[in-house]
């Protein structure tokens, strides 16, 4: 069968995306960066970097046939989970964490390469299932185990708001799989209480949620960040201060450049702004479900399925926790927030994203 040209709507709005967090990450950091590091293009010029390594993985996924990729899923998955052996023994401790990896004056982070392995090691399974996970034992607990070990290793560096992801990604999949309601159901209250348990044993945790629930209880503290985010989205206001005009980036609110950077864009773009980058990650998420729908084997469709899904899940989490919508959490928007591994991991996404979009069937 021919090969088709690439969704074309999928490639423009990502590359959309990445020059809209390249513009971003810099206003949202310039002044940081010369306070911390005396280079006001030190987050700006990293994040360029990225983006060029990003799309060179996303145009050599985009030409390698997504099906031979299939016979490497749990090759990739085993090495997913070296690395995050790796990551605690060895990793770069920040922030009281150990999440990074040091490549020479470069860092990655291996639980974005897990999220991926993931994915690719469900569709793998689901699709030697042939799409229904009705065996508990036989379909559904081996996927089970390897995600709770992945679970396990991300929540000891800690990263509890990735590895919840993870948890969410897969209860995703797994329903788009086939998965019998009732497993579903016990799969999502299991998650749900540990959740809870995992939130209440960790008193920063309990903190955070605190401070969502009431940030004015302690407006210095644990509610800081959240109250300077809604200051910074009010701000804003219809149009916005105009680009670069943000007054929160200036050491008010936390981490500008990264998990709150929504929080920028509103101030200096506005809701219109605001609006906007919301309906890209829209089309973005129509057009990849249109690619699952299409898909010409049930590999390349969970594959599809579950990249967009993994973007519509964070890009729905930051944007939750930024508005005050839900207990903060340290997921990065998607294409927008400064992170090498992330942009460079979701850029590659796109790339087997666009090479089943090659193969699908015409609608």
């Amino acid at each position: 069968m021919k090969k088709k040209p690439v969704d074309f709507p999928i490639l423009l709005t990502t590359v959309i995306l990445v020059a809209l967090g390249i513009v971003m990450v810099f206003s949202a950091s310039y002044y940081y960066s010369a306070e911390r590091w005396g280079d006001s293009l030190y987050f700006f010029k990293r994040q360029c970097l990225w983006a060029v390594i990003g799309f060179a993985g996303m145009f050599v996924a985009s030409r390698v046939d997504y099906s031979r990729l299939q016979r490497y899923s749990r090759i990739f998955m085993i090495i997913s989970i070296l690395l995050l052996v790796l990551v605690l023994l060895i990793g770069e401790p920040r922030n009281n964490a150990k999440r990074w990896l040091g490549i020479g004056s470069l860092t990655i982070q291996p639980a974005e390469i897990a999220k991926f392995a993931i994915i690719f090691f469900i569709s793998d399974s689901m699709a030697r299932a042939g799409g229904k996970m009705k065996r508990f034992l036989k379909d559904v607990l081996p996927i089970l185990l390897v995600v709770g070990m992945v679970f396990g290793l991300i929540v000891k560096q800690p990263n509890l708001s990735t590895a919840g992801s993870i948890v969410i990604l897969t209860l995703v999949m797994l329903f788009i799989g086939g998965l019998n309601l009732w497993y579903f159901a016990g799969l999502a209250a299991a998650g749900a209480v540990g959740a809870v348990v995992l939130t209440v044993v960790a008193g920063y945790r309990l903190d955070r949620y605190k401070a969502f629930i009431d940030p004015w209880a302690d407006p210095l503290k644990s509610g800081w960040q959240l109250i300077q985010s809604l200051y910074s989205l009010g701000s804003g206001g219809l149009f916005g201060l105009g680009l670069a005009q943000s007054r929160q980036k200036y050491l008010y609110l936390p981490y500008p450049e990264t998990d709150f950077i929504f929080a920028i864009i509103g101030e200096e773009l506005g809701f219109v702004g605001a609006t906007f980058l919301i309906l890209l990650f829209l089309i973005l998420i129509w057009r990849g479900i249109r690619v699952a729908l299409t898909a010409p084997d049930l590999f390349g469709s969970f594959l599809s399925a579950g990249i967009i899904s993994m973007i519509a899940i964070q890009a729905v989490i930051n944007i939750a926790v930024v508005t005050a919508s839900m207990p903060p959490t340290g997921l990065p928007l998607p294409f927008i927030s400064y992170g090498g591994s992330s942009l460079a991991m979701f850029l590659t996404g796109i790339g087997v994203l666009l090479n089943v979009s090659r193969h699908c069937r015409t609608v």
